[in-house]
């Protein structure tokens, strides 16, 4: 199987296979050791990073990898479980290319099983800008792993072993447009919900965790690179996607749709719908658009813009905001970074200290104790505090190199995973670890 027509990679699309992290998700909770990063954006599908015993600071002279092993093509993240890591990446040997799905022993970096699909790509999938891998982020539950590859075959493995226990053909089964599909899974309950954007009336659909069987489909809506999110508000669950043609509330049990708003920029030329929801009390904010949710049944009511124009509703190409306390953290597409208020949307302050000025800039905020992580498109991973009264960065060091290029540039959008106080990075050619463990802590492991 392959993806017909070379516009459907097309340069645009390697700049917005991302987003970043966010502040309380009540959806995607996993029955995981603490120590575990089983999913797009960690336990809890917020990104936030609980672990204690964190350092402060960096070396001068920068962190040493604890380990690192070469890896293929891929934007989808490590995931980490149980003392084992598991990632998609995909390796180009022409005119074939293989579609991988391998586990790590996570101390050490030795393989310990990899599963293989073959697929023969058209022969504008080799040129240099247009070659990527996988974008969405396996997930991890009860010893089976769950991914996604480049070329839409679902697949559900034995964590133990590698063994394919059921999949999908999604193209086949779903009538798929000729396009990548890079939203995360998101597991609930027994089921697990895909955004792939199928027909009929498939755009977001539900499968039996156990036996891949299909329990519900919903929406007649292209699919985005936004990862779904299960929220909760008026003890009322519920399924968020943010598709092509709108953001829309579903059942998560049955695929009933909630509330729906309308959208223009999933869908328009040059803007992106990357950025997963974020939820903060009764606020949802998708990119650049926020949302207050009725506290007395299922609905929701724009609160700002006061626009449906894509440049409002879109904050950035690449990365998800982090929603704190009343405000939001979020680089621009350009790279320029800002603080929000919620309430409002007005701007507070910005700065240019975090990333480069340039398309295509991504960076990833991951909230830990008292201040928290941002990791840039660049490979740089910065401690800072983020305030309404300004930008303070603490430290910067740089973990890995940029290998995915956008025009001249060259970018890392792939967002890290965090496990037993290690960071885990990865780019088109590598997977390297590194220990952020207090020097006390380190002595003492």
């Amino acid at each position: 199987m392959f993806l017909p027509g070379r516009a459907i990679i097309t340069v645009l699309h390697r700049q917005i296979m991302l987003a970043g992290t966010a502040i309380v998700i009540l959806s995607g909770v996993l029955p995981v050791q603490a120590k575990d990063w089983p999913q797009w954006r960690g336990p809890n599908r917020d990104g936030a990073w609980t672990e204690s015993g964190i350092l402060d600071s960096f070396p001068s002279t920068g962190l040493v990898p604890k380990w690192q092993i070469p890896v293929g093509f891929g934007y989808s993240s490590p995931i980490i479980a149980n003392g084992k890591i598991y990632l998609s990446d995909l390796v180009v040997e022409k005119p074939l290319v293989h579609e991988r799905v391998l586990c790590f022993n996570a101390r050490s970096g030795k393989r310990l099983w990899m599963t293989q699909h073959d697929a023969t790509p058209p022969d504008w999938f080799f040129v240099p800008d247009q070659m990527r891998g996988p974008g969405p982020t396996p997930i991890i539950q009860n010893g089976r792993v769950y991914t996604i590859g480049m070329f839409t075959k679902l697949q559900c493995l034995d964590a133990r072993t590698g063994a394919v226990l059921w999949k999908h053909d999604l193209t086949t089964e779903y009538q798929l447009p000729p396009s990548s599909l890079d939203a995360s899974p998101l597991i609930d309950g027994n089921l697990l919900i895909v955004s792939i954007g199928g027909k009929p009336a498939a755009g977001v659909v539900a499968f039996d965790l156990l036996t891949g069987r299909e329990v519900w489909k919903a929406l007649s809506e292209t699919a985005t690179w936004s990862s779904p999110v299960v929220i909760s508000a008026d003890g009322t669950r519920q399924l968020i996607v943010w598709m092509r043609q709108s953001v829309t509330s579903l059942n998560p049990t049955n695929g009933a749709v909630y509330w729906r708003e309308p959208t223009v920029s999933g869908g328009s030329p040059g803007f992106s719908a990357v950025s997963t929801p974020v939820i903060h009390g009764d606020q949802l904010l998708i990119s650049g658009l926020m949302f207050q949710l009725d506290q007395t049944r299922p609905a929701a009511k724009v609160l700002w813009p006061d626009t449906p124009s894509g440049t409002r509703r879109i904050l950035s190409d690449t990365s998800t905001p982090l929603f704190k306390d009343g405000f939001i953290y979020s680089p621009r597409s350009g790279g320029l970074f800002v603080c929000l208020e919620a309430a409002t949307g007005r701007e507070l302050w910005q700065t240019n200290s975090v990333t480069d000025l340039q398309r295509g800039a991504c960076v990833h905020l991951i909230p830990n104790g008292s201040s928290l992580f941002l990791f840039t498109d660049q490979g740089d991973l910065i401690r800072a505090e983020l305030t309404p009264a300004g930008y303070r960065e603490l430290a910067r060091t740089h973990l890995i190199d940029p290998t995915s290029p956008l025009f001249d540039k060259k970018f890392v959008w792939t967002a890290p995973a965090f496990a037993d106080r290690n960071i885990y990075v990865r780019n088109d050619r590598e997977l390297r670890c590194y220990s952020l463990a207090a020097r006390s802590d380190r002595l003492n492991r």
